[in-house]
């Protein structure tokens, strides 16, 4: 660091007289000038590039374990044997790349009929050994400058995959079928198929049950004022809320339709990495399975 210092002033102060204040010699001053970078130096710019690039395709929300889960599957480092966690994060610290934080999980009110409620089926067990045979489901708010937009997907549990979408301007049992429907209309199911939600009125409407039951399908509901009770649907929320989101202000509702709509087809389900799926893509994860399943 004293080096360093007194090579950035050299040209305001001599070189002697720095050297003297600091309490170094000259003749390390100027070894440690023409000396070359050591390897590891060098490896580290390299890092630092590919890193970068890796980081920038994640829309900047990579922390360093995605990273490096980037570079080892892409083969983008030619040191896989010396780069660890570790360093990718202390390269990311040093460039400045910064994934943000989430804030505190906030509770919100039952609201459902109890005479609607449904049995809790799926008890806080959030796997599935094949895709669609538990979906889960909840609404989000979307703040625009033309008001309220209301978010309704559906999650596939198997792979974390969004295999339905629906957006409205109200928040009504309507939306709810819509999201089913376009769930049903693009999957093909499984005869036990399981759907669990939160306690949200929206839920225990006659249609949305009758729906339901005319597909085939299986509710299931969270306990009163418990969101843990559906604590996958609520991750992708906090995704969505964390990675989109809070990054922009939406001045109408088809904008804010857009956006939504381009992340989760452009990045959440075809790029985005997710730990619970072994560090890869909901695509590509049911990709691979089905592959498996053919070969059996």
């Amino acid at each position: 660091m004293k080096f360093a210092f007194i090579h950035v002033e050299r040209a305001y102060f001599p070189i002697s007289a720095l050297c003297r204040v600091l309490d170094v010699t000259r003749t390390g001053y100027h070894a440690w000038a023409v000396r070359k970078p050591c390897t590891r130096a060098c490896e580290d710019r390299v890092l630092a590039a590919q890193i970068t690039a890796v980081f920038t395709r994640s829309r900047q929300t990579y922390g360093s374990p995605r990273v490096l889960m980037e570079l080892r599957e892409q083969n983008l480092s030619s040191f896989d044997k010396c780069i660890g966690r570790r360093r990718t994060a202390r390269i990311m610290q040093e460039n400045r790349l910064f994934a943000r934080r989430r804030k505190a999980f906030r509770r919100c009110p039952a609201t459902c009929d109890v005479a609607r409620v449904a049995e809790n089926l799926l008890a806080r067990d959030f796997s599935a050994s094949t895709p669609n045979s538990v979906w889960v489901t909840d609404v989000k708010y979307v703040q625009t400058d033309q008001g309220w937009l209301y978010l309704a997907p559906v999650l596939d549990l198997f792979s974390r995959r969004i295999i339905g979408l629906a957006m409205s301007e109200a928040h009504d049992g309507a939306l709810a079928r819509a999201a089913i429907e376009n769930a049903a209309a693009t999957r093909i199911r499984n005869r036990t198929l399981r759907i669990h939600s939160d306690r949200g009125g929206i839920y225990g409407e006659h249609e949305y049950v009758q729906r339901l039951r005319t597909l085939g399908i299986e509710r299931s509901m969270s306990r009163a004022s418990n969101p843990w009770d559906n604590a996958a649907m609520e991750s992708f929320f906090s995704t969505l809320q964390f990675e989109l989101l809070s990054r922009k202000r939406f001045e109408t509702l088809e904008d804010a339709r857009a956006a939504i709509t381009e992340w989760i087809d452009g990045f959440y389900n075809s790029q985005r990495r997710h730990t619970t799926i072994g560090g890869t893509s909901p695509i590509k994860y049911e990709l691979s399975w089905q592959m498996r399943q053919s070969r059996t």
